[in-house]
């Protein structure tokens, strides 16, 4: 007997339509989860949308106030996709309000409102998952466990990027995303938050950093209207672009491995280049999200000259066997959020966290808020403990 979870989606650009199409794709990749996601209500403010949505994706109500999800009381898990100036508030509310919350980074504005969202999820004793998507690929839970296991020696230093051309237009569109109050950090929040997390996924905590940031576009173009993604606007009035378009950062793990996180939007050129290369006394792994099941491999005793070797993550790696039967056959980006999914309502099935939670959350948002300050003292800066 297979159970009915209702779940919501709040905030209904790209992001409310991955997870909609998530939870619609579980009972295919998954069919023997307890839980089957019910879509319920979705809300969004901007006229007409969540009619829309709830038209295409087969919620079963609309409404453009998130406070409704919160009292409906067939809504028992909310999936939180507006933008970050209202995590911390939707997340609060929501989970007083009982529901369990599968909320996309970066958790607000700074770490005091990802530890709010966390405490509140803790009180509440409900589940609480993140969108730290990129740990999900099979090949990234592969690197994780071939540098633990010590086949590349003791890691000495990683580098880890996230360079995109998503911002890089001239007249790209003046959305929150650009404006401190609304967007919080600019690409420290939106790239280097899942870089952060990717760092300590596989290497574990960041004690220390310094950190550099700039703006590359200093003016964009005001919408006259909604936006979704990355719009342009051209001709519109020009105000300033209030946080950076660019972050480069030098790293000090526990472990005593240095390591180097660089972050841009505005990179010509660049579609979506992520990824990492962390070397080690005998070895060294890599991984490009564009390539998302290969990992490049170096491993052996010869050290100077030491080949690498193309390895193609296969169904005993990760979650691979829900999705593909053998290695080589290709996953994407939709499919990381279908995993995150998974994760998440077979943590409220069974009460137990699976995934990146809200305490991963609260470490990522310290170190971006040790970026912030270390940028603007020019110094090293500690990263705060939970």
């Amino acid at each position: 007997m297979v159970d009915e979870l209702g779940v919501a989606v709040v905030g209904f650009g790209w992001m409310g339509r991955v997870h909609s199409q998530a939870y619609a794709r579980l009972p295919h990749h998954y069919p023997h989860l307890p839980l089957r996601p019910r879509l319920i209500t979705v809300a969004e403010e901007v006229p007409g949308r969540a009619e829309e949505a709830a038209a295409q994706f087969g919620f079963a109500s609309a409404t453009r106030d998130w406070r409704e999800v919160a009292a409906d009381p067939r809504v028992r898990a909310v999936s939180i996709t507006a933008p970050n100036f209202l995590h911390r508030e939707i997340g609060v509310a929501m989970a007083e309000a009982g529901k369990h919350i599968w909320i996309e980074k970066p958790v607000g504005l700074t770490a005091e409102d990802a530890r709010a969202v966390a405490d509140a999820v803790a009180k509440a004793g409900v589940q609480g998952a993140v969108g730290f998507n990129y740990r999900n690929a099979p090949a990234v839970e592969a690197a994780r466990e071939l540098i633990a296991s010590g086949e590349i020696g003791a890691v000495t230093h990683a580098r880890i990027r996230l360079f995109s051309d998503y911002a890089a237009h001239p007249d790209g569109a003046l959305t929150w995303r650009y404006e401190r109050a609304r967007g919080g950090s600019g690409v420290l929040g939106d790239l280097a938050s899942h870089g952060a997390d990717l760092a300590r996924f596989l290497l574990g905590d960041i004690v220390s950093l310094t950190a550099d940031t700039a703006i590359f576009v200093p003016e964009r173009a005001r919408p006259t209207g909604a936006t979704a993604g990355h719009t342009l606007a051209a001709g519109g009035e020009r105000g300033p672009v209030e946080n950076e378009d660019y972050v480069s950062c030098l790293l000090r793990f526990a472990s005593g491995a240095r390591g180097v996180l660089e972050a841009c939007r505005v990179s010509v050129g660049e579609q979506n280049n992520y990824g990492f290369e962390v070397h080690g006394t005998k070895g060294s792994v890599s991984w490009d999200f564009r390539r998302l099941n290969e990992l490049a491999v170096s491993r052996g005793s010869t050290y100077q000259d030491q080949p690498v070797s193309t390895v193609y993550v296969g169904p005993g790696a990760g979650e691979f066997a829900a999705f593909q039967p053998g290695a080589a056959n290709a996953m994407g980006y939709d499919d990381l959020k279908v995993i995150e999914a998974y994760r998440f309502v077979r943590s409220v099935a069974e009460g137990v966290p699976y995934g990146a939670t809200l305490a991963d959350a609260v470490r990522s948002a310290a170190a971006l808020d040790a970026m912030t300050l270390a940028a603007e003292r020019g110094s090293w800066v500690e990263v705060a403990p939970d």
